[in-house]
């Protein structure tokens, strides 16, 4: 079973939608135990940084997904991609999870239109389970203003826009990232959310 995170911030339904049109079996919840029962863990997110991490602090949730992101597959979502990092920068410096190293600033695009909203191609840059079975030309639908910035060691594709901006990250463990949204991405995003759902032992 995949636990989606319901901490208040989520766009919960499109992807527990999307999980069971792939008959991936999930559950919404925002309860320790049922996490910690899960097979794998999904972190949705939408917003701004700072309240949703406040909301995820307040849930009292926060200990537990870290404990979990060692034992079990974790895939975090738009926001919640960018939560996994230590640090954001958007409105007020504020501490992420510390999952992937790195920080979350500014898309810095002169001449091009903030936020990156629409379908951009994913490039691939290193090997990912997320990636199996993956073209050359597949194409997933973006909506945020702010992006990670971390080593290239932790990206397994990105876009340009026009600089390289991540699209799916990882740990080289058990954790995930992915900045677009694979629900509204079309059989591209279900690929990847059938890729993650593979990864449950």
């Amino acid at each position: 079973m995949i636990a989606v995170v319901d901490y208040g911030a989520g766009n919960l339904f499109s992807v527990k939608n999307a999980l069971d049109f792939l008959s991936l079996e999930n559950k919404l919840t925002s309860d320790k135990k049922e996490i910690e029962n899960a097979d794998a863990v999904i972190l949705p997110g939408v917003g701004a940084f700072p309240n949703a991490m406040k909301m995820l602090d307040a849930s009292g949730l926060i200990d537990v997904i870290k404990t979990q992101a060692k034992e079990k597959p974790l895939l975090g979502i738009c926001l919640g991609m960018q939560m996994l990092f230590e640090k954001s920068y958007e409105f007020e410096e504020c501490d992420g999870l510390g999952l992937i190293k790195g920080k979350v600033d500014k898309i810095i695009a002169p001449g091009y239109i903030i936020p990156h909203m629409g379908w951009n191609k994913l490039e691939k840059l290193n090997d990912s389970p997320l990636m199996t079975g993956l073209g050359d030309n597949e194409y997933v639908y973006f909506v945020h203003s702010y992006q990670a910035y971390c080593d290239d060691c932790n990206i397994s594709a990105y876009s340009e826009y026009p600089d390289k901006v991540p699209a799916l990250v990882y740990d080289g463990g058990f954790v995930y990232g992915a900045q677009f949204h694979p629900e509204k991405s079309g059989k591209t995003g279900l690929a990847i959310l059938k890729n993650f759902g593979g990864l449950i032992k």
